[in-house]
């Protein structure tokens, strides 16, 4: 019956190392994510956040790490080894400590985020350029932003009126990206400033007046953010309660493997 418990219990910790490895690699993805995106609001963030990029490589750093420790765990678990057991123990435990401090820190960093957040699009929109040019990826995230989530400004539109280059205008002119299409879909992202064609002799850009969407991106964008971060503390947790399995299986074999054969050590 001891025997067939071991047996069990050894392979139920194979299999929880196989799950542990995949989750590993899914954390590391999120970090590589993190750091490469230039198709979302993440991209805008990274410009004024160092912290944000500090966690892309937090991410990495023990994704990489619960993967290595997944395949030691693997082989320790099929070879009854109990130099690796005890040593995959006592990392796992390392790495959930790291965990947990990392979410915790996190938690509380997620006002700080908020507030700056705002402070870096105004900013962004003040100093937005009417050219179209491609040379600015900042400018090139937001548009793709506002054109997609379907909104215009932060707050609202009117925090466009504080560009200057744009208000200077004798016509009704209005960011490109943020004109209302209605349901329209064609996938297209313009850029720059667009006029509004008309014969009026009356000269001034008045914002009333701006075929835009409404409504502000602060909402939407805080929502996108919120999800995305939620889906990663999803992911973590989940390779919490993983670990924690870990843990007591490796414990549970360690204490059944009653003497210490190095034979059953691989040989490379």
């Amino acid at each position: 019956m001891g025997s067939a418990c071991i047996k069990v219990t050894k392979y139920f910790l194979f299999l929880f190392n196989l799950l542990f490895f995949l989750l590993g690699a899914v954390i590391l993805g999120f970090g590589v994510w993190i750091l490469v995106d230039r198709s979302s609001f993440i991209s805008v963030l990274q410009t004024s956040s160092n912290w944000l990029k500090v966690g892309a490589y937090v991410f990495i750093a023990v994704g990489a790490v619960t993967m290595l420790m997944g395949f030691l765990g693997c082989i320790g678990a099929v070879n009854e080894v109990r130099c690796l057991l005890g040593l995959y123990f006592a990392f796992l435990l390392l790495i959930l400590i790291a965990q947990v401090a990392a979410g915790t820190f996190f938690y509380f960093k997620m006002g700080e985020v908020k507030q700056e957040m705002g402070s870096i699009v105004l900013k962004l929109i003040r100093s937005y350029k009417g050219n179209g040019s491609l040379e600015d990826s900042l400018q090139e995230t937001w548009d793709y932003v506002q054109a997609n989530v379907r909104c215009c400004g932060w707050v609202n539109f009117y925090n466009w009126t504080e560009n200057a280059e744009l208000m200077n205008h004798t016509h009704i002119t209005y960011p490109c990206s943020c004109e209302d299409k209605g349901t329209e879909k064609d996938g297209l992202v313009k850029k720059g400033f667009c006029e509004v064609p008309s014969n009026s002799t009356q000269s001034g850009n008045y914002p009333e007046y701006w075929p835009v969407y409404q409504e502000g991106c602060m909402e939407r964008v805080q929502a996108w953010l919120q999800e995305n971060l939620g889906v990663i503390l999803g992911v973590c947790v989940g390779v919490a309660v993983t670990e924690l399995l870990g843990m007591l299986l490796s414990i549970c074999l360690c204490r059944h493997i009653h003497s210490e054969d190095y034979s059953k050590v691989p040989k490379y």
